[in-house]
């Protein structure tokens, strides 16, 4: 075994987690840290700037090579997945996703990994219409029949200054007279801060039960009051245009085609409008509230577009 892939002189066992350089990954990677942690990075992105230095070793993903994931794996006590897709691409799919996914749970089962902490989704549901939640769902079944300890957690919607959302929906106010609402906006979403996630995962990472955990913040939205609320945090004033889904998609991809990116999927719209982004009633256990997140930051806030295609395809580039 080479040295990357056996324990450290010290016989200090790693906890792994996947995309350490990347959104979620990066607040986690930096608590394992605090906690004194060694930390290694599964990636597709060698070359994207590491915000740890040396403290963080990276390793590939190589989903190819099921043998040498595993070897990878060899020296980990928990594994920690926030791997995944937003949306069906040429370059990259859900069901793409999902196939990968299954090969690290094996792998770390080969490895002895003792604990995976997984993200997956609110409502995720193997029965679901919608590609995104019916492939988390069968991934957390999978998870369970692997028969490794775990803990799921299910957030729905995350912001962070890495943010694409809350970000995005800033941007569109900035610049446009009217803000498009898919039907009335009066289906619900509840986010929480990135790290308010990262620290629920940490905590996790110490169990040794498996479990099933939603990831909410404190704040339930409407759709209509999450758009007035960003529009109140960066100061203006901007008209809410209720329109079919299928009209305000195709603006919402005219937008896209602006930019080069993908701006919202059709499925995004649906799931949205379906209320798969909350849980009537429950919010919690995250403690940052929105508002006064959004508030800090009226002055920055979508002032440049975050390109998730430019995220997915520039791996030199930072988040």
């Amino acid at each position: 075994m080479s040295a990357q892939n056996s324990p450290s002189a010290a016989g200090q066992k790693a906890h792994a987690v996947t995309g350490a350089f990347g959104f979620t990954g990066k607040y986690l990677a930096r608590r394992l840290l605090d906690q004194g942690e060694r930390v290694i990075t599964l990636t597709n992105s060698p070359d994207r700037p590491n915000p740890f230095g040396g403290q963080i070793e990276a390793r590939p993903f190589q989903f190819d090579r099921p043998e040498a994931l595993a070897a990878s794996l060899a020296d980990v006590s928990v594994l920690y997945n926030t791997y995944w897709v937003r949306f069906n691409h040429s370059r990259f799919t859900h069901s793409e996703a999902v196939r990968n996914t299954l090969i690290l749970f094996e792998a770390a089962k080969k490895a002895g990994v003792e604990r995976v902490v997984h993200v997956s989704i609110s409502n995720a549901d193997r029965l679901s219409p919608l590609e995104y939640f019916s492939a988390k769902g069968h991934l957390e079944k999978a998870l369970e029949d692997f028969g490794l300890c775990h803990a799921i957690v299910r957030p729905a919607v995350l912001f962070g200054d890495e943010g694409i959302l809350i970000n995005n929906i800033a941007w569109a106010l900035r610049r446009f007279p009217v803000f498009c609402l898919f039907g009335d906006g009066n289906y619900h979403i509840c986010p929480i801060f990135v790290d308010d996630l990262a620290a629920i995962m940490q905590e996790q990472g110490k169990g040794r039960r498996n479990s099933r955990i939603d990831a909410f913040g404190p704040e339930d939205f409407s759709y209509r009051d999450l758009i007035l609320a960003v529009a109140a945090a960066i100061g203006v004033k901007r008209r809410l245009l209720p329109l079919a889904p299928k009209a305000a998609h195709a603006a919402a991809w005219l937008i896209g085609k602006a930019v080069g990116d993908t701006f919202v999927t059709h499925e995004e719209i649906q799931g949205l409008m379906a209320d798969t982004l909350h849980i009537p009633g429950k919010t919690g256990p995250g403690t940052t509230d929105l508002r006064s997140w959004m508030k800090e930051r009226g002055d920055s806030l979508g002032r440049v577009y975050q390109s998730e295609l430019d995220r997915r395809i520039r791996r030199d580039l930072p988040y």
